[in-house]
């Protein structure tokens, strides 16, 4: 009791001495406040009132109506098609996050050493994917069903093989393609700002890095150029999992939608089929929410990664 009652004491003075800091400094608060109040209506509430829509069954026709877990047991227990989407989307994940990830920054540390005109264009290069709308569209050419296919052709060519390849209506080639595609569309924002963090490292601490016995090159990275650079690259893995976990439009454009028996149906895709096709909006809900809880753990684990950089 006396400890409970110490603990009480302290947080109630902790409290006061915040809430007087927070009154001297109300101005700041003020011209805070518009970025605040837009940040709560369009981001914060949006996301609490999509976790209280997933325990109701909610078809925008008709009134909410409280279902209690109906929804996640329905999802986790009867929906095949669901468990397909969480085991596609995660194996994307898997594969293009970390590999994106590297890949944007060994890119962006070879490119720094590159004169300044020349790294300039290399940067307008590796970014231009991410600023280029539907280019993954162009995949579709190179990966056509047909003799006329790029790929199709140069393997014929090549006599590997003799009739052409069904690359994204075949179950077997579908989700590696668009593994292929998302992967050359990651290296852009991670990338650049994997190439501002370079850039703003200090290069004084070089030199005294040398001084303290550094050696070689992958020394100078591991004890100096990466602890400088643990915010870009939080960003660059907070951009890389949104990435990976968002994918939708690719498999939709290159596959269709359903795709060939679901081979590239993600959680995303998922969501779209019962938000936007079928109006479920409750059921549409718990997926969202499940995808939001699956980046948050992913989100976490990283930041804990991440803090032993350097060390």
């Amino acid at each position: 009791m006396n400890f409970l009652k110490r603990y009480w004491n302290f947080r109630k003075r902790e409290t006061g001495i915040a809430w007087k800091k927070a009154k001297k400094r109300k101005m700041c608060y003020l011209f805070l406040a518009p970025y605040a109040i837009l940040f709560a209506m369009f981001y914060v509430f949006p996301v609490v009132a999509s976790i209280g829509y997933s325990f109701t069954y909610y078809n925008i026709l008709e009134p909410p109506r409280f279902i209690g877990l109906q929804n996640y047991i329905s999802l986790l227990m009867e929906d095949d098609i669901f468990l397909i989407s969480i085991k596609n989307t995660l194996l994307i994940a898997l594969v293009t996050g970390p590999l994106g990830y590297i890949l944007s920054f060994l890119f962006a540390w070879l490119i720094n050493e590159l004169p300044r005109w020349v790294r300039s264009v290399a940067v307008i290069v590796f970014y231009a994917p991410s600023i280029a709308g539907n280019c993954y569209v162009i995949f579709s050419v190179f990966f056509r069903g047909d003799a006329y296919g790029y790929v199709n052709a140069a393997l014929m060519n090549l006599g590997i093989i003799d009739a052409p390849i069904l690359w994204l209506i075949n179950p077997d080639y579908m989700l590696p393609i668009c593994m292929l595609v998302i992967l050359w569309m990651s290296l852009g924002t991670g990338f650049l700002s994997f190439v501002a963090g370079l850039q703003g490292v200090d290069r004084s601490q070089f030199e005294a890095g040398y001084m303290d016995g550094i050696k070689n090159r992958w020394q100078e990275l591991w004890y100096i150029t990466l602890p400088n650079m643990k915010p870009m690259l939080l960003f660059g893995a907070v951009m890389s999992i949104t990435q990976a976990f968002g994918v939708c439009d690719v498999t939709m454009a290159l596959c269709g939608y359903p795709s060939t028996d679901y081979a590239a149906r993600t959680i995303v895709t998922h969501l779209f089929d019962y938000g936007f096709s079928r109006f479920e909006m409750g059921y549409a809900c718990a997926i969202a929410t499940i995808l939001f809880l699956m980046m948050i753990l992913c989100n976490a684990l990283i930041q804990k990664l991440l803090r032993r950089v350097g060390t």
